[in-house]
């Protein structure tokens, strides 16, 4: 079992930034690949990035790419979405999740562990 938790999230201007952690606990953290996804009211939840077990092998969803970054850090067992050039398109509410597919996927279904989620909004 892993637990996932989301924080860093809160309302921010558009063009502003926020930086999103997700803390994890359980099992070597290591293992899993992490994901972000996010979920806006009415729409379903889509792929935001993801990031190999060891930070190699990192991919983005068009719609962030170039204002995004997935990083994470083994020896604190977190990953982290650092949000720049942030729109109001970009307001949903954005989940962590960890998948054994050690590369990462973009594909929601094959991750195994999620975080509760953590809200952002971005206002004109």
């Amino acid at each position: 079992q892993v637990q996932l938790v989301e924080s860093g999230g809160g309302l921010v201007q558009a063009g502003g930034s926020l930086r999103l952690s997700c803390a994890a606990s359980g099992r070597t953290f290591s293992s899993y690949a992490l994901g972000w996804f996010r979920q806006a009211p009415g729409k379903e939840r889509e792929f935001v990035a993801t990031i190999s077990w060891n930070g190699d092998i990192i991919y983005y969803a068009d719609s962030v790419k170039g204002r995004f970054t997935i990083s994470r850090d083994n020896t604190k067992s977190t990953v982290y979405l650092q949000m720049g050039s942030l729109k109001p398109e970009d307001t949903a509410v954005y989940y962590c999740a960890a998948t054994t597919v050690t590369r990462g996927s973009g594909l929601s279904y094959l991750y195994d562990y999620w975080g509760q989620g953590t809200q952002v909004t971005v206002s004109l």
